[in-house]
């Protein structure tokens, strides 16, 4: 059973969605798998990360689960009809009996049989259906799944293959740039229908894996780029890791930090009649981890005869 999201994340009920974004960036960065290669229990605590964010880090989302309307693994908690009390079924009044005030909740009770009978009288009409149908044919229930994907099976493709609850394996296909919380449907493959009525669907939600190095706006994708200090000044080129795999990039001479050089057709992969999209590096302008006395040295002789002002 899934624990409390507020709990998995470390923040209390009432947290702002800014402590909660931060609370799982810092848990998701130090749980991420490419972190503990091997590590089941890291990999497990990372998903349960991921998900408990899926709950409370979408408005709507955790209102409803404030609410009590879905439970902390997101899904819905159903309300017994028959249920005595507030929210469905019946309430008994003063006397209990007959005349004894009793009220009665019908609202629930009407959607139950408008969904039944809703759905026509079978292929015959009125009477129709065949042996046993009850005269009407429904559709079976759709069922509903989370399943997460990594970030470079979001931006390239790839298959997955998940179990449903009856034990049926199925293969699930997702597209190149699919989005986070995008629903991908396979129909017919629901709850079996009655009367002759068709089977519901399977509503699958992709929740994407954040990744340590990159973030994806629309199709394409972005990343710090570390450079020395001599790459940026003199330029040349350099190795740069994406989603395919590392390529090599020219640094320009005299690049800034904060430059943004771009790498074609390296981001999304080509799809739906879509071109291939981007991937963008910032540069990030990196000294020396230790103090080098030459490059102060060096530093102060060129700053006596060279002034300038990169504030102006």
């Amino acid at each position: 059973m899934a624990r409390n999201p507020y709990e998995v994340l470390g923040v209390k009920r009432d947290a702002s969605d800014d402590d909660i974004q931060k609370a799982f960036r810092a848990l998701a960065k130090k749980s991420h798998p490419d972190l503990h290669p091997g590590d089941k229990k890291a990999e497990d605590r990372f998903k349960e990360i991921n998900a408990a964010y899926d709950i409370v880090g979408d408005e709507k989302k955790r209102a409803r689960f404030d609410r009590g309307e879905i439970d902390a693994s997101g899904q819905e908690i159903r309300v017994n009809p028959f249920a005595r009390g507030r929210g469905g079924g019946f309430r008994a009044g003063p006397g209990g009996g007959p005349g004894g005030g009793q009220e009665f909740a019908f609202e629930d009770l009407g959607d139950i049989f408008s969904q039944m009978f809703g759905q026509g009288r079978g292929r015959g009409g009125p009477g129709g259906g065949g042996p046993g149908t009850g005269g009407f044919a429904a559709r079976g229930t759709d069922e509903s799944f989370r399943l997460e994907v990594g970030f470079t099976e979001a931006v390239l493709g790839a298959k997955k293959r998940i179990t449903l609850p009856s034990g049926k394996s199925l293969d699930v296909s997702i597209p190149a740039g699919i989005d986070d919380g995008q629903t991908i449907r396979l129909r017919g493959q629901g709850g079996a229908g009655a009367g002759g009525g068709p089977a519901g669907d399977v509503l699958i939600e992709v929740k994407i894996a954040p990744h340590p190095q990159f973030t994806r706006k629309g199709r394409d994708i972005y990343a710090d780029l570390p450079v020395s200090l001599p790459e940026a000044v003199m330029g040349g080129k350099v190795e740069v890791p994406t989603v395919t795999g590392t390529v090599s990039l020219t640094i320009p001479k005299n690049s800034n930090s904060g430059a943004v050089l771009r790498l074609r057709g390296k981001g999304v992969a080509a799809s739906g009649g879509k071109p291939a999209a981007d991937h963008y590096v910032t540069l990030k302008i990196m000294l020396p981890r230790d103090p080098d006395p030459d490059l102060d040295t060096f530093v102060r002789d060129w700053s006596s005869k060279n002034r300038y002002n990169p504030r102006s």
